[in-house]
């Protein structure tokens, strides 16, 4: 791998990164998890960026601020000790949309708890630049080393342009996530409502009532027992089984 490196220094940058983009949008074409596919998309920023010893994705949204995809224990551990912290580059970075370099965590003053926390990991340079899909944030993509000084405008210009990249595949991933989601919604909403309708005909048997009556049953059993109606239609379908209705 060290080898290669200077090679592909040589090249025109956008020339070597498309390389790096093929391989990106080739994983949304993948059945891999959505941890896995960040984890590679990690991968794919340390191996981009010279001199990163590890990576991750810090993804912000409605469900909070998270890790994910990190390619080892300390970036995971520094990350966490971010939003434990409430302060570091990377949350800078996704809030100001703007790329953010640290080139010595022990001499850098912004963030002093963060930093003298991530120097005892054996960090000691940062790299951190915003997710952005069109005008909505995402999050931020990281990388370290364990070396001060590592990084250069150069590296920035890398993981500038490997972000904007990354902010597209992490949209689409949140869209299937998104998609996912409301399809297993939609699915329990017919169960929900087939196991209504069953039961509304299981207590119009067992008591000679119209629909509306039955209904009102089952309203009130889930009241009695504290539930919802589904389940209570549920359960009441499964005593029926059990009793061999």
């Amino acid at each position: 791998m060290s080898a290669a490196r200077p090679q592909s220094q040589n090249l025109p940058l956008t020339e070597e990164l498309s390389g790096v983009f093929a391989r990106m949008s080739g994983l949304l074409l993948s059945q891999e998890t959505v941890e896995t596919s960040l984890g590679l998309l990690s991968a794919l920023a340390q191996d981009t960026v010279p001199g990163a010893t590890g990576a991750g994705v810090s993804i912000m949204d409605e469900r909070g601020r998270r890790s994910s995809g990190s390619t080892d224990d300390r970036v995971r551990l520094a990350d966490r000790l971010q939003y434990e912290l409430d302060e570091g580059p990377c949350l800078t970075a996704a809030v100001s949309r703007e790329l953010v370099r640290m080139d010595d965590l022990a001499s850098d003053t912004r963030w002093p708890r963060w930093a003298a926390a991530a120097a005892r990991l054996g960090l000691r340079a940062a790299m951190s630049a915003p997710v952005v899909a069109g005008d909505i944030p995402l999050g931020a993509l990281k990388v370290y080393a364990d070396e001060p000084g590592t990084f250069d405008r150069a590296a920035e210009q890398r993981l500038h342009l490997f972000a904007a990249q990354a902010a597209i595949f992490v949209s689409n991933l949140q869209t299937q996530q998104r998609a996912e989601r409301l399809s297993e919604a939609m699915r329990q909403t017919i169960r929900s409502r087939d196991a209504i309708s069953m039961a509304k005909g299981l207590l119009m048997g067992r008591n000679a009532v119209d629909e509306d009556t039955a209904f009102r049953l089952l309203l009130s059993r889930a009241e009695q027992e504290g539930t919802t109606v589904p389940r209570a239609a549920q359960a009441l379908i499964e005593s029926a089984v059990r009793r061999g209705r």
